[in-house]
């Protein structure tokens, strides 16, 4: 399956998403919904694994495949989160912010035939991939679920709903730390390094320490909303580690840049 049928793909998938999510908020069955919007998801998983088989390696060697991976994880989560929550904006929400990087690959898909480097030809290549895009769509998951909590009027629904965002935040501060421990481990194989203060480790630093203030500060009891105004920059810091590095003059010819 070649890149050339993607936005085909892309659209099926997000005029599912769009289904599930209309059925959601018009009150329809949680089944209805949750059948449209998963159908979606497997529409984008069947490309993804056509596209694996065809190019014969993972497809996360560019950034637009990693935003494939994103927009799955995002959805799936989006998904799961209306069902255990049942509140009819989170789907919506999430499918939104997966489309945008849906349609990203659409009109920038940049290069996808591109071989695996030596570098990249190893065990820890895939995990660590995972573990990083689980990671950013569960987080961006919970800024999706905090955007949803500053727009309460009522401070009593605010705490109440920040049980479900500290989750999600613990998820994907889960898989942060493990995605950078595997990172380490793969570096020192494949540099002899751990840790070199690359770009890309530099700021995925600064994105593990932004969401570990978030959760200290959940812990002291203090203010919701500004715990939540800690998510929302912290989410920024991901998407900076993220892609937003690569435009960085000090990160050409760094170790992350393929």
């Amino acid at each position: 399956m070649s890149w050339n049928v993607f936005t085909w793909f892309a659209v099926a998938a997000m005029v599912l998403w769009a289904a599930g999510s209309a059925a959601s908020l018009n009150g329809n069955s949680r089944r209805l919904s949750a059948f449209l919007y998963g159908g979606g998801v497997l529409v984008l998983l069947a490309f993804i694994a056509g596209y694996w088989i065809t190019v014969q390696r993972p497809p996360m060697r560019t950034m637009g495949e990693t935003r494939l991976w994103f927009s799955l994880f995002l959805s799936l989560t989006g998904g799961a989160m209306f069902l255990r929550l049942r509140n009819k904006w989170i789907m919506p929400l999430c499918a939104v912010l997966a489309g945008i990087f849906m349609c990203i690959n659409i009109f920038k898909p940049e290069i996808h035939n591109k071989v695996l480097m030596p570098a990249l030809q190893s065990a820890w290549f895939v995990p660590h991939v995972i573990s990083y895009m689980l990671a950013y769509a569960t987080l961006g998951a919970a800024t999706v679920a905090g955007i949803l909590l500053l727009v309460k009027p009522s401070r009593t629904d605010i705490r109440s709903g920040m049980e479900d965002c500290d989750t999600l935040v613990r998820i994907g501060w889960g898989f942060l730390t493990l995605g950078i421990v595997m990172g380490a481990l793969w570096a020192k194989v494949a540099w002899g390094d751990f840790w070199t203060w690359d770009p890309k480790e530099t700021w995925a630093a600064v994105t593990w320490l932004g969401y570990m203030v978030y959760l200290h500060h959940r812990r002291t009891g203090a203010s919701p909303r500004v715990s939540l105004a800690i998510l929302m920059i912290s989410f920024v810091l991901l998407l900076m580690c993220w892609f937003g590095v690569n435009y960085l003059p000090s990160a050409q010819g760094g170790m992350h840049t393929y």
